[in-house]
């Protein structure tokens, strides 16, 4: 272990939200990484004409199936998720995924072709709001536990501090400080096939959060170096619980 004071590695691991699934019985892959994997360039498709061959042609459906705005049913469906994936690019496209989670309906359906997402606490790195600034395009993935089917909104965003807005997005008499503004430029409904292979929604398939390290004690180890004491990674799991609750909102 690295000589680093308790209180520093408390605060180094106060990150913001985790998502932890708590239960048991599925069988998790052991394997291990024997050596550095390097791309054939033979074996490299790149270009779309190539890509299509490998696979059937589109249904005239799946091309049908895009909107260009809200209709009544990706309203309903939005407003039934508490979770969204949050798709985003740097200046130099660079691609990153972020989650975003709040009570059911908390993305705001302001029009057929718009929508804002309140920004809520996390851990100031900013890289999902940063990418905006550089490259406005985004991603949304909305996931409404239960439903095997989900629903994929493109477009472009803007950050927006508009009092009135941010003051409808209040939780707990905690107003964000901006919010993620979305103008609606294609959406469509995603098949079920995913997340039926992966058995996402199955309790027999569901994993024991206990069979991995807490997500304090895996930063440091990847940083400052995590105690070697039990009590003590106990404390700074315990703290970041707490912390949690805290600055939830």
């Amino acid at each position: 272990m690295k000589n680093v004071p308790a209180t520093r590695r408390v605060s180094e691991v106060r990150l913001g939200y985790v998502d932890e699934v708590i239960s048991s019985r599925a069988k998790v892959s052991k394997g291990s990484i024997v050596k550095k994997y390097k791309v054939d360039p033979a074996t490299v498709i790149s270009d779309e004409q190539s890509l299509r061959s490998l696979f059937p042609a589109m249904s005239p459906l799946a091309v049908k199936k895009c909107q260009t705005s809200l209709d009544d049913h990706a309203q309903a469906f939005i407003r039934r998720s508490p979770f969204i994936c949050l798709g985003t690019q740097n200046a130099d496209g660079r691609a990153d995924v972020s989650p975003r989670g709040d009570p059911v309906g908390f993305v705001r359906i302001l029009d057929r072709n718009t929508l804002a997402i309140p920004d809520r606490p996390g851990n100031n790195r900013l890289d999902s709001l940063v990418n905006i600034v550089a490259h406005p395009s985004v991603g949304l993935l909305f996931i409404v536990p239960g439903f095997d089917d989900t629903l994929r909104v493109n477009g472009d965003a803007s950050l927006v501090n508009d009092p009135e807005l941010l003051k409808s997005m209040s939780v707990q008499d905690r107003v964000p400080k901006l919010a993620i503004v979305v103008d609606v430029k294609e959406v469509f409904l995603h098949c079920a096939k995913a997340f039926r292979r992966s058995h996402l929604w199955d309790p027999a398939r569901f994993q024991n959060r206990s069979e991995m390290p807490s997500i304090a004690k895996i930063i440091l180890d990847q940083t400052t170096g995590a105690p070697d004491d039990d009590e003590e990674m106990r404390r700074i799991d315990d703290d970041l619980e707490a912390q949690y609750k805290r600055t939830l909102y």
